[in-house]
């Protein structure tokens, strides 16, 4: 979500059974092949490999992190598909084979990845290696035409082929990074796509404008158009920047906030983060949408925060202990307390229905299902706490799972198991 993955140190256990490692080495074998291909068959036209190259440096070397702990290099990727579009520069055709556009492609963003290396910050091979296949399949389908002057004739026979190769880049790059999210998230394939496909179209639009601009104006500006066309998306970058600047800061805040109640000794130390990575594991496990989970993260980081209104602390904050009427007090203050930021409504309400049993009484109307797994998850916290014992977990889970006054969702309670389940495995 909000936050970056938390990734351990070193090598990850058993790296080449991972969907992700497979990824890296097909991209850098492939790369490999290309950079030794066109190095035996010669550079053609070295002036416009340089520019497309160092375009594609500067770019990843500007490559941004996106919502949801993505990583986008939109200036890479624009510069990457124009050079495998490239019709014309001027008045000479084009004549860069696929080969050569992967290893330029490729090299432009090593060259790019080294300073951010240099300096200690990770470099993620799974986003380069999803971006490299895209133009791969791009430049493999479209170069061939070119040099068999299959699609030289009008722009407007040209247009609609450039276009069609766009969208399926795009496509691929977004298949690809969401096989690599559902595998190291543990999420749904199908819900992971759609998720993906939803935050990259926007930017996807725009590269592929960038892309077809920067390939059609070479044609009549040379060069010069890859700068010329270059710049808006660099000015959309720097928006993209800002936004996903501000949206780590509003979460930072949310988790200062929620960290009140323990400073103040109402819960456990740790109490609201167990219970937000939780709700938030659960409600990938149940196939949640990613704005849906954002909502729920926020709304279980701050799930507790009614416990101040109490004159005495609950027992280790332990909700789960107190009578119906006070967890409905404490739900409601902590709702109206989250109202005053007038921007997170939706996050109040998840907050005060959380009190409410999964089969209310009379007319009234089942809780989100939000509120019902940060219900769960918090009863589960409530009884394990930060203990990592193993027949204490189970002992939590049989306790929500047996019960029979309709409190907890059966539905969350088996999604909760299997991710608790999950956690202990080596």
């Amino acid at each position: 979500m909000g936050e970056r993955a938390r990734r351990p140190r070193g090598f990850p256990r058993r790296l080449l059974d991972s969907g992700r490692s497979l990824l890296i080495a097909f991209a850098a074998l492939l790369m490999a092949a290309c950079v030794v291909q066109t190095a035996v068959a010669g550079v053609r036209d070295p002036s416009t490999a340089l520019v497309f190259g160092a375009l594609i440096a500067l770019g990843e070397l500007l490559r941004l992190n996106m919502p949801g702990d993505r990583e986008a290099s939109p200036i890479a990727t624009a510069g990457s598909l124009g050079y495998a579009l490239l019709l014309r520069i001027g008045d000479r055709p084009a004549l860069e084979t696929a080969q050569q556009v992967v290893a330029v492609a490729a090299i432009g963003m090593v060259i790019g990845a080294l300073p951010h290396l240099a300096v200690g910050r990770a470099v993620r091979l799974e986003g380069m290696g999803a971006r490299l296949l895209a133009v791969a399949c791009v430049a493999g389908i479209f170069c061939p035409l070119v040099i068999g002057s299959v699609v030289t004739r009008h722009w407007w026979s040209e247009l609609p082929v450039m276009i069609s190769l766009v969208i399926l880049a795009w496509l691929v790059e977004a298949v690809i990074s969401a096989l690599v999210r559902a595998e190291a998230l543990g999420g749904r394939f199908g819900v992971t796509l759609t998720d993906e496909m939803r935050v990259q179209l926007p930017l996807g639009t725009a590269v592929g404008a960038s892309a077809l601009l920067i390939a059609f104006a070479a044609e009549v500006m040379g060069l010069a158009a890859v700068a010329v066309f270059s710049v808006p998306l660099l000015v959309t970058q720097v928006a993209l920047r800002r936004y996903a600047g501000i949206r780590a800061t509003y979460l930072q805040t949310v988790r200062a906030l929620s960290r009140v109640t323990e400073i103040g000794g109402y819960v456990e130390p740790g109490h609201s983060t167990r219970v937000s990575r939780l709700a938030v594991a659960v409600g990938r496990e149940l196939g949640m949408p990613e704005p849906a989970l954002l909502e729920l993260e926020y709304a279980a980081l701050m799930h507790d925060i009614g416990q101040l209104s109490l004159r005495d602390p609950i027992p280790g904050g332990a909700t789960v202990l107190v009578v119906r009427d006070e967890q409905r007090r404490i739900a409601e203050y902590g709702a109206e307390v989250i109202q005053q930021a007038r921007v997170l409504d939706s996050v109040a309400d998840i907050v005060r229905r959380q009190s409410d049993p999964c089969r209310p009484a009379g007319n009234d109307q089942e809780p989100p299902l939000s509120s019902r797994i940060i219900r769960a998850a918090n009863a589960f916290d409530d009884l394990v706490g930060s203990s990592a014992e193993a027949s204490r977990s189970t002992a939590a889970v049989e306790r929500l799972r047996l019960d029979t006054a309709g409190e907890y969702d059966p539905r969350v309670v088996e999604a909760l198991s299997r991710v608790v389940a999950r956690s202990r495995r080596p």
